[in-house]
C-alpha cells in the first residue's frame, strides 16, 4: 500500500506504522495521547504521531523532507506519512552539551544560507495552509520582509486574540503601532532564509549521538532572525555556544539583539491564541519597548 494511503478509521498507531512501512509492528508504548513509541519487526523503533487535521500531517512532513533537503541540521527521517499520521525515525535522547550546541548553532546557519524562494514560501510539496503548533499558519508569498512579516505573521494572530478577548483593544493599537514601524526597526534588507519555523527548545532533541537534532518544523521562509528569536524565547541549553557557532559561520547584523523581541511577537501572538492572556501582556510589553526605540 502507498505511504500516502488513508488512515483507516479507528486505526491504532502500530497498525499504522504497520501500513506505512510495511513491517509489523511488536511493540507500543504511548507517550502522549498524539505520539506513539512503535518497535517494527527486526527491531527498529519509530515515532508515530497522529494528526487531527489532515493539513498538520501534511505540512510538518514535507518541513522535515525540505529541512533534510539541506543536508545542514539533522531531522528524523520520514518514514510514511498520509492524511493522519505521520511515522518518522526515533531519535535516542542524550544530553546537551556545549560542544554539540555550538556545532548546532554552525548547522542552523548553514540551514538559513540555503534559503528559500521567498517570505512565507512552504517547503515545495508542502500546503499553502500550514501549522505551527496547534495553530493555523498560512504560507502566502512576500518579498518584503517587515510588510510580510506583519501582514501574514503578527496581524492574523492578534486579530483572532482581540476576537476571542485575549487581547484589548488598547493593547492590539500598540502592536500595530510597531508593525507599522517595522520597516525602520527591522535592521538590513535580508534575502529569505528556510526557517525551522517553530524553533523553541521543546523541538530541539539532543541527541544521544552528541547532536541536536530538530522536530516538529512549521518550515517556510523567513528571517533568519526569527529562529533565534524563538530559540530566545523559552531558554535553550548553552544558547550562547548556539549563537557562537552561528556567528563563526554567518555573522548576524548590527543591532540583532535589539530585534529579537520584534521577532518574538509572532510566537507570543500564537501562543496568546493557543493559551491565553498570559502571552499577550508579553506581547505588548515587546511592542512598547519597540516603540520607544
Amino acid at each position: 500500500m502507498s505511504a500516502r494511503a488513508e488512515a483507516g478509521t479507528g486505526e491504532d498507531p502500530g497498525a499504522a506504522a504497520a501500513r506505512l512501512t510495511g513491517r509489523p509492528a511488536t511493540r507500543r508504548r504511548p507517550l502522549s495521547a498524539m505520539l506513539t513509541e512503535v518497535t517494527l519487526h527486526g527491531g527498529q523503533t519509530v515515532m508515530v504521531k497522529r494528526g487531527d487535521d489532515p493539513g498538520a500531517v501534511e505540512a510538518e512532513a514535507a518541513g522535515l523532507r525540505w529541512l533534510a533537503d539541506a543536508g545542514t541540521v539533522r531531522v528524523p527521517a520520514v518514514h510514511g506519512h498520509d492524511r493522519h499520521w505521520l511515522v518518522t525515525d526515533q531519535v535516542p535522547v542524550g544530553r546537551p552539551s556545549a560542544r554539540a550546541a555550538a556545532r548546532f548553532g554552525r548547522d542552523l546557519a548553514a540551514l538559513h544560507a540555503v534559503g528559500a524562494p521567498a517570505f512565507g514560501a512552504p517547503p515545495p510539496d508542502g500546503p499553502t495552509d500550514a501549522y505551527i503548533g496547534m495553530a493555523p499558519m498560512r504560507n502566502v508569498t512576500g518579498t518584503d520582509w517587515p510588510r510580510w512579516y506583519a501582514e501574514h505573521r503578527v496581524l492574523p494572530y492578534l486579530r483572532r486574540a482581540v476576537d476571542d478577548g485575549t487581547v484589548r483593544h488598547g493593547e492590539a493599537e500598540v502592536i500595530e503601532r510597531a508593525c507599522e514601524r517595522l520597516p525602520e526597526l527591522t535592521g538590513p534588507a535580508e534575502r529569505p532564509a528556510r526557517l525551522h519555523g517553530d524553533l523553541w527548545n521543546g523541538n530541539v532533541l539532543w541527541g544521544a549521538d552528541g547532536q541536536a537534532w530538530l522536530i516538529d518544523p512549521a518550515a517556510h521562509g523567513g528571517h533568519r532572525e526569527t529562529d533565534l528569536a524563538m530559540l530566545h524565547l523559552f531558554g535553550c541549553p548553552h544558547l550562547d555556544q548556539v549563537l557562537e557557532g552561528y556567528q563563526e559561520v554567518a555573522p548576524l547584523a548590527e543591532g540583532w539583539a535589539d530585534r529579537v523581541g520584534l521577532h518574538q511577537l509572532f510566537p507570543l501572538l500564537v501562543h496568546t491564541v493557543l493559551f491565553g492572556r498570559g502571552y499577550a501582556g508579553q506581547a505588548v510589553t515587546v511592542a512598547r519597548a519597540a516603540l520607544a526605540r
